[in-house]
């Protein structure tokens, strides 16, 4: 469990807000951010509300993210910043206190509570993602994403012969006809969308072709709708090409494997973070995955 709920003995009346920076030790920015999140509770398990007083005799409990290790190791790290080779299935952080293992959890058990990840991948999709160590380099990472000033590479496997390299320009919003909520589709009035995809080698056995997708934006499965609105699906997507029920299912967990394998002819997305290209103070970094599409 990432979250441990940790005891704290009031020892003067106080707004409970007041009370994590001047009793129990914590930072303003994170006093705000536990109590947004609700992960501060009264000695019966009730969530404290900012401006809420607490009393002497009473304790106070906060869940307090620990990360635990599973063995999984950087992959390149200096004195700003690691990078982490991500396996498929592997969440990058914890949707509530009941996830039990995500990406974080190595993160802070690797560099302390001031890590941080600079970006996102989905959980099926497999590979890089870089991960900032302190306030400075978190800043300047996530500044650097935000304005675009990268170079990503993905490997993909596609059903069908793709036989030339594609710009794909094509705008994406979340789609209004589905009943899957993460769902997005290519529609006119979708946020602009730009990937470039490169064939690399066409199985005629399998009718599949392995692809590099560079996208140029990020929007939420953009290589993913992207090709699925080509015509070119990528292999194992439980979310894009199948039944809306079996989506269901899967984003419910309650879609077992040999089903999954059945609707979808594979154990996982064969979509691959690659390689990840950046300047950062006045040195070109270039980094690869270790791990191999499969």
């Amino acid at each position: 469990m990432p979250f441990i709920l940790k005891k704290f003995q009031v020892k003067e009346s106080e707004k409970i807000q007041h009370a994590l920076i001047n009793q129990f030790g914590f930072a303003l920015s994170d006093s705000q951010r536990l109590l947004s999140k609700a992960r501060v509770f009264d000695q019966e398990g009730k969530v404290l509300q900012n401006g809420q007083k607490i009393k002497p005799e009473e304790y106070i409990q906060v869940a307090v993210f620990e990360g635990q290790t599973r063995g999984l190791n950087p992959i390149f790290q200096n004195d700003d910043f690691a990078f982490f080779d991500k396996p498929s299935g592997v969440m990058v952080h914890p949707t509530s206190r009941n996830t039990q293992y995500t990406l974080l959890d190595e993160i802070r058990h690797h560099f302390g509570q001031s890590a941080n990840l600079a970006h996102r991948i989905d959980q099926e999709t497999s590979g890089l993602v870089l991960v900032t160590k302190n306030k400075i380099s978190d800043m300047l990472l996530k500044e650097m994403f935000e304005n675009k000033q990268y170079i990503k590479k993905y490997l993909a496997v596609v059903r069908g012969e793709l036989k030339d390299s594609l710009r794909i320009d094509e705008p994406i919003a979340k789609a209004k006809n589905s009943s899957i909520g993460v769902k997005m589709c290519v529609t006119k009035d979708g946020k602009e969308s730009l990937t470039n995809i490169k064939p690399i080698r066409y199985d005629a056995n399998q009718n599949t072709t392995l692809v590099e997708a560079s996208p140029l934006t990020g929007r939420q499965h953009q290589i993913r709708v992207h090709l699925h609105h080509l015509g070119y699906p990528i292999l194992g997507d439980p979310i894009y090409g199948v039944d809306e029920e079996i989506v269901d299912r899967y984003l419910l967990k309650k879609l077992s494997f040999e089903d999954r394998v059945k609707y979808t002819g594979y154990e996982r997305l064969l979509l691959h973070a690659n390689s990840l290209e950046f300047s950062y103070q006045n040195r070109q970094f270039k980094i690869y995955s270790k791990l191999r599409l499969k």
